[in-house]
């Protein structure tokens, strides 16, 4: 089921890069002060009925999937399993990174464009999808209620959530007919399937309009399609290395620079990272970013400085490289965190560019490898903390750039293990812990190179550095280190 759920996120997003460059050249609304909604100059109605009949649905639709077809042990509920959860409460639970940490949040995306296409606001929406993961946790599973489900679902739901409702958006509209308005509906439902079921029972997917349709106003827009090779190497505890292919997506929605900004994603950040490598697991790196509110502190004639508040949703994933070590390179996610961000520009005249940024960020929940930690599907620690992105752009024209980033990532485990814990008896499905007690801080650097070839293409090559430093209670220290290098041919659109 894993490799179904990311060979669908690749789906979607190879749609949305070809249903969207089509999209570029269609007429928009010129008032961009208000969005074009539905129904010409109004946001739809909310409806909270449908939305929530929607996510009902939606749950039941996962669960006899899982009962019925899959077959897994965790879908037999019964009402004694339902009182049981009501009775123990939550607990952290042991299931793959992959699984808590991305196939989660995607879920809650689903629970989170229903509540969106259904007229609410993002905050709305933000706690609906709340209550579709209380019920998948409390009612539709018979193992314990997971802790770490209830707060990665919704939040991190949120930022997938409306990364897509926005991209569905962007393909959507209700002036064509034909087949061509078919592409186009069915494009938008593979991004956001909720919308496309709301469009549907509303009438909305086949309904010629002398207007679009969208909901929001067309954002400033760069999409960057990349495609090439991959090294990586794990440096310590032991030297491994591994090539394969890899490709990259990245899509900058909105205005960086907009001074006074009170809508919640009208500038976000996507990256992700898809890997070819037998060794590695296909979804290598997940970044989205939201702008949630902005203001302006300085617009002259050398500077420009705004301070926001945003929401990230990060995910870093690898896997051991080849029998010459049973290590992981690295391994970490923060699919709940908030903070605040500077976003400097130069606006000196002349060829050369430069602009900054530096966030410091809450982590509510975040995950990091373990190197202690082995039980059934997890070998990382939960924990909570906080962190740091900061990083600087020099270009020449559009012909040449250098880009810095680091991130940084400190975590701490809290509730953890008795010392002397024999693990051949623990029952992975009762066992309450997010891990070893311990702190760790992961970071991670990435220095870019774009040469322009030709119009729209350019030579990249990115280089990444990542070091995990964990501190544990019971055991000895850990530091690791590996890196990647990655040489590509990227196009603008």
């Amino acid at each position: 089921m894993k490799k179904k759920y990311l060979l669908f996120l690749l789906f979607i997003i190879l749609l949305f890069s070809v249903s969207l460059n089509a999209q570029l050249f269609t007429p928009v609304n010129k008032d961009l002060s208000r969005p074009v909604s539905f129904k010409g100059d109004t946001v739809p109605k909310k409806n909270w009925l449908q939305a929530g009949a929607i996510t009902f649905g939606l749950n039941i639709g996962l669960w006899a999937h899982d009962r019925y077809i899959q077959k897994g042990d965790f879908s037999y509920i019964s009402w004694h399993t339902i009182k049981e959860n009501f009775k123990h409460g939550f607990i952290w639970d042991n299931d793959y990174m992959g699984t808590n940490m991305f196939l989660h949040p995607y879920n809650g995306s689903l629970y989170f464009i229903a509540r969106r296409a259904n007229g609410l606001n993002y905050w709305e929406s933000g706690g609906l999808a709340l209550a579709g993961s209380a019920m998948w946790e409390l009612f539709m599973e018979c193992e314990y209620p997971s802790t770490n489900d209830i707060i990665a679902t919704p939040i991190g739901g949120m930022a997938i959530g409306e990364f897509l409702f926005r991209s569905s958006d962007l393909i959507l509209d209700d002036r064509k007919t034909g087949f061509t308005r078919f592409g186009l509906e069915f494009a938008s439902f593979i991004v956001a399937p909720t919308r496309g079921i709301t469009r549907i029972l509303n009438g909305e997917a086949w309904r010629k309009r002398p207007h679009s349709g969208k909901y929001f106003p067309t954002p400033d827009l760069k999409i960057e399609v990349s495609a090439g090779l991959r090294v990586l190497e794990l440096k310590k505890p032991i030297l491994d290395t591994g090539v394969g292919g890899v490709a990259n997506i990245q899509v900058e929605y909105g205005d960086r620079f907009e001074g006074d900004s009170h809508t919640p994603y009208d500038y976000i950040t996507f990256k992700l990272n898809l890997n070819a490598h037998s060794s590695q697991p296909f979804l290598g790196q997940l970044n989205i970013m939201g702008r949630l509110y902005s203001t302006e502190l300085m617009n002259n004639t050398k500077d420009f400085l705004s301070l926001g508040m945003y929401q990230y949703y990060d995910y870093y994933d690898s896997d051991t490289i080849s029998a010459v070590s049973s290590d992981v390179p690295y391994r970490f996610s923060t699919p709940a965190s908030f903070g605040l961000g500077l976003i400097h520009k130069s606006n000196r005249p002349g060829n050369w560019g430069f602009n900054s940024f530096f966030h410091f960020n809450g982590i509510l929940l975040g995950a990091s490898l373990s190197d202690h930690y082995v039980l059934n599907d997890r070998d990382y620690n939960l924990g909570s903390g906080f962190g740091w992105k900061l990083g600087g752009a020099l270009s020449y024209k559009d012909i040449f750039s250098v880009s810095l980033m680091n991130e940084t990532f400190r975590l701490f485990t809290w509730k953890g293990y008795p010392e002397n814990i024999n693990w051949e008896t623990v029952d992975e499905r009762t066992l309450n812990a997010q891990g070893d007690t311990s702190q760790s801080t992961t970071h991670s650097f990435c220095l870019r190179f774009d040469l322009k070839v030709r119009k729209n293409l350019y030579l990249t090559s990115m280089s990444y550095a990542y070091t995990r430093n964990t501190n544990y209670r019971y055991f000895p220290d850990v530091f690791s280190q590996s890196f990647e290098t990655r040489l590509l041919m990227t196009y603008v659109f």
